[in-house]
């Protein structure tokens, strides 16, 4: 008896240590970087201490058990764990000025380089910004797989002298894996892992390490700083040189993402200490749904990072076509979008009927030599609640589809994991059918067995044919690696869209790059199509979304900041946006599905990097120029101070400087009820040649009337900068205006014939209701 009330009060005890450990949440806590009591402290960590120790009980335990980060650089202030109680004490708490809740974030995810009109022929763009040498570009993702020939640092310069970083050890890693490519490492998993639930017996072993147990950050990372690699392909498909954008950077790598996400903590952790070691470009390839900027941590240690001369690149998400998707929405960062390239990977539908069908896919090739093209059953299993139609785990019956090609429709679980079902169910064959949503939209992957993606309009002729017969049929026919057949760029259907939810008056997504069948390293513990049961190993792989879009941004601001090693972030953004292209490689415009592309799908166009590193003239912003512009945004005196660290008056900022318009190098204006005109100004700085004209050119939006003061700009000197001002007078009222919304845009054309210089503004008007 003795015994077992032993055993209960056990047991009771642990339920009492776990409901506990339940209720605990991480909280990112803000404090005042001056506050009153940090100076009875002999460190910012223990400072930070002393605000837990002041909100827990004694007999809670030990306080610095509860301490997740303590961050400086990024923002000052710490991460912890607390009860509701617990929180509703330490908010009372002097020096407190902001605590947010930890947020979990999302991933947002060889020939691109040569899409992009970058050669390495000498004196091309490329060794003009000399492949970026000298910089380093750290990479917020899930870490690395250092052993990938993209990493190699086969002639590469020196680590910089400005480098502070380590390489920080673990599972499966240490010093020795860094080297003069991949020049640091580190990992952040404290809020991943008070957060997650213990991992399940069949869940995928993850490295407590900055090794890559997932593939995304050694694709990103690759695509912007990968060493030349001669002989890359996926199962021999896309085979080239695969290059970064930037092959001569240095990289750093800080693993903040794993299986079950990205969270803030760890984000702000590592923005914080990659700040301190000195990384030059920060490329960010996750996020979440647009959220005010002093509720985003991402946007409020970016804001530091700007302030110490860092750009920081993010992905604009991948929740398109829905508007006001974009996320990473700050004025400075550089949000970017998807486009296509003009590569594609046939895989032909050959219906019994003798119709075909265009579909994209990789060859399994040599790894399903029973499959050879052959003609086989079709199958659409539908009906019941098991999610059939998608595919989904255990819902297709074995004897209704082995040795058949099986119809899967596209959504709600993974591309490649569709095929991985119907492959333990013996199904043969598979094909994905794009449903509304996605339309044409055709990302590849490296299934596990013989596939094809087809299109929406493709989908619904698919369905037609098997209901119209008792035996339907079909064959897929690869026709391997296509080249320039195809315009591109087009915006990618999933691609985030604007116009910003939570600040408008900014144009975002800012550029597009290419995010869609991205060729790029790959970890050798998992098989191309990432599924844990894929056992074929390679060094690449395909993947896409706006994930891959942004390194492909992070590596051409390295070539620019190379090249112009004094510029500051904004005038690097600045580059980028007044050189885009807005044409595809045709000559005709950018399309988005079946209509021209928008400002909202592509910003101001397709990124250029040859022009970008050489643009002319650039529109300079200051830090203390966006904390008037977060004035026009009617944020309050605590949030502006929650973002910049800055105590002002937004009264007297705008008495001033009135009429105060952010100096973005693209234009946005909204005629609110009863307004009938608006005035910006604008103010461009010469970076190309000195004794140069330039004249305004205008494509107004539809019902504007714009007007530009003065027509022409005449610079003297390198680094003059000169202001003009443009007037848009609504030719519509609210009421009568048969559109919400216009684009147009403003070019500064460089006189002098021996010039191409254009410095390009695309404008968005809208009307609101």
């Amino acid at each position: 008896m003795e015994t077992k009330d032993k055993f209960s009060i056990s047991i009771f005890l642990i339920f009492l240590a776990f409901f506990h450990a339940q209720s605990l949440q991480t909280y990112i806590v803000q404090l005042h970087p001056h506050g009153a009591t940090a100076a009875s402290f002999s460190s910012k960590l223990q400072w930070h201490l002393s605000f837990v120790e002041r909100t827990i009980l004694a007999e809670d335990g030990d306080p610095s058990s509860r301490l997740l980060y303590s961050y400086h650089s990024a923002m000052e202030g710490f991460a912890a764990q607390l009860t509701e109680t617990e929180l509703e004490s330490l908010k009372m708490l002097g020096d407190v000025i902001a605590v947010r809740p930890d947020r979990r974030l999302q991933l947002h995810t060889t020939y691109s380089y040569q899409f992009l009109g970058l050669s390495p022929v000498t004196g091309g763009d490329w060794s003009q910004a000399s492949f970026g040498r000298g910089t380093i570009v750290g990479v917020l993702d899930t870490g690395v797989w250092p052993e990938s020939p993209s990493f190699s640092d086969h002639g590469m310069p020196p680590v910089p002298k400005k480098w502070r970083g380590v390489c920080q050890e673990g599972q499966d890693f240490n010093s020795s894996n860094c080297n003069r490519k991949i020049i640091g490492a580190r990992f952040f998993s404290k809020g991943h892992r008070v957060a997650s639930m213990s991992p399940s017996e069949d869940a995928v072993v993850e490295y407590v390490s900055p090794r890559d147990s997932h593939g995304h950050g050694t694709h990103t990372s690759s695509t912007a700083g990968g060493a030349s690699v001669s002989v890359a392909s996926v199962l021999g498909e896309g085979a080239g040189v695969a290059r970064g954008m930037a092959l001569g950077a240095h990289i750093a790598i800080y693993k903040v993402c794993w299986f079950s996400g990205c969270y803030s903590s760890d984000i702000l952790a590592a923005m914080d200490v990659a700040i301190r070691d000195g990384v030059d470009i920060l490329s960010l390839s996750l996020g979440g749904f647009p959220i005010p900027l002093f509720d985003d941590s991402i946007a409020i240690g970016s804001f530091r990072a700007m302030e110490h001369g860092i750009s920081v690149i993010c992905a604009a998400g991948n929740n398109g076509p829905i508007r006001s998707s974009v996320a990473n929405e700050a004025p400075w960062i550089t949000t970017v979008g998807a486009s296509t390239l003009d590569r594609r990977f046939p895989a032909i539908v050959r219906m019994g009927n003798g119709k075909r069908l265009y579909g994209e896919s990789m060859n399994p090739g040599k790894h399903n030599p029973s499959y050879s093209g052959k003609e086989l059953e079709l199958v659409y299993v539908t009906g019941g609640e098991a999610g059939s139609e998608f595919c989904f785990q255990g819902s297709l019956p074995r004897e209704k589809v082995a040795g058949k090609m099986v119809v899967c429709d596209r959504g709600v679980n993974g591309r490649a994991e569709k095929g991985e079902v119907v492959k333990e169910a013996g199904g043969a064959a598979m094909i994905l059918a794009n449903t509304e949503i996605n339309l044409e939209e055709n990302s590849v992957d490296a299934h596990v067995l013989p596939a094809s993606l087809i299109g929406f309009a493709e989908s619904v002729q698919l369905k037609s044919y098997m209901n119209s017969t008792r035996n339907p049929r079909a064959r897929i026919q690869f026709g391997g690696t296509v080249i320039g057949k195809s315009r591109a760029p087009a915006v990618a259907q999933f691609s985030s869209r604007g116009p910003s939810l939570t600040n408008p008056t900014i144009l975002k997504p800012d550029i597009i790059a290419p995010g869609v069948n991205i060729i790029a390293a790959w970890p050798q513990n998992l098989g191309p199509s990432g599924l844990p049961e894929d056992s074929r190993r390679v060094n690449f792989t395909v993947m896409s979304g706006t994930s891959m879009a942004c390194p492909h941004v992070s590596g051409i601001a390295a070539l620019i900041r190379a090249a112009n090693p004094r510029w500051t972030p904004a005038a690097i953004k600045s580059a980028m946006i007044t050189t885009a292209e807005v044409t595809d490689h045709t000559g005709k415009p950018i399309m988005d599905g079946n209509k021209p592309a928008g400002v909202f799908a592509m910003g101001a166009g397709q990124v250029n990097p040859g022009k970008a590193i050489d643009p002319g003239l650039v529109y300079d912003i200051k830090p203390d120029e966006y904390i008037a512009h977060l004035c026009t945004l009617g944020y309050t005196r605590s949030e502006i101070f929650i973002i910049t660290h800055r105590n002002v008056s937004c009264h007297e900022l705008m008495q001033k400087d009135k009429g105060f318009s952010l100096n973005y190098p693209s234009v946005s204006v909204i005629f609110r009820r009863g307004m009938t005109s608006k005035m910006i100004k604008r103010r461009l700085t010469n970076v190309g040649i000195p004794n140069s004209i330039y004249s305004v050119e205008v494509m107004a939006p539809e019902g504007v009337k714009v007007r530009v003061k003065p027509h022409r700009l005449i610079f003297k000197h390198i680094n003059q900068s000169l202001s003009y001002r443009v007037w848009f007078i609504s030719r519509k009222r609210i009421g009568e205006a048969k559109t919400s919304f216009a684009a147009g845009h403003l070019t500064w054309v460089h006189s002098h014939p021996a010039s191409s210089y254009k410095v390009r503004s695309p404008i968005s008007v809208a009307w609101a209701k």
